[in-house]
């Protein structure tokens, strides 16, 4: 009888750690589409700059106030001519025509161009993976990314993982959606259904088995 109770308290013990993540009821979901590009217009998915990229900035035919910036935490550039620009949540093009309004102060016909060296991205595109991954941490999420993908990032499970107990929460037009996942099955199964598509946002939460 207490070898029961003990399992019973166990049992108790990991809903309510789940619940407080996702919620007891994540097992009614359904699980993550495998085509999530199709139907999220992820194909459309553009790059935005986040705080820590490495820019290029380029300003043709004046070498003097081109050259290799890092934004800052807050967001924001300082260049030659341009102070305290915003460039996070911008795509590159979007962010080489605000230097263009602003140095056509200064400079006739201004053509700038920026190339991102180093990414990082804005929070909200990142992809999160926290609990039982070798690795747990915020990767940049890059087009048509795979959970498989994500998981060769973070090394894989640990050997307390349950990673067919595994939820994917994502925001989907407002609303906290979240989904079962297998990875266990997937990575050490090799059952490639699933590999599901990520998106911009997603964050797996991983438990631990409970033996």
């Amino acid at each position: 009888m207490l070898r029961t109770n003990k399992h019973v308290a166990r049992a108790a013990l990991a809903c309510g750690v789940i619940y407080t993540l996702v919620g007891c009821t994540a097992n009614y979901l359904p699980p993550a589409t495998n085509h999530a590009s199709k139907t999220t217009n992820v194909s459309e998915y553009n790059y935005l700059i986040g705080p820590g990229d490495s820019l290029s900035i380029f300003v043709w035919r004046n070498p003097d106030i081109s050259g290799s910036f890092t934004v800052r935490p807050d967001g924001k550039i300082t260049t030659s001519l341009v102070e305290d620009i915003e460039a996070s949540g911008k795509t590159p093009t979007e962010l080489a025509r605000s230097v263009e309004q602003i140095l056509a102060t200064y400079i006739k016909d201004p053509i700038v161009t920026v190339s991102v060296n180093g990414f990082v991205g804005p929070l909200s595109e990142q992809v999160r993976v926290i609990g039982q991954a070798s690795k747990p941490m915020a990767v940049s999420y890059q087009e048509n990314m795979t959970l498989l993908d994500l998981m060769v990032q973070v090394g894989g499970l640990t050997q307390f993982a349950d990673g067919d107990g595994a939820k994917l929460v994502r925001v989907e037009n407002g609303d906290q959606i979240t989904y079962d996942i297998k990875i266990n099955s997937l990575i050490n199964s090799g059952d490639i259904s699933a590999n599901v598509d990520l998106l911009p946002g997603d964050i797996i939460i991983i438990p631990e088995a409970w033996f």
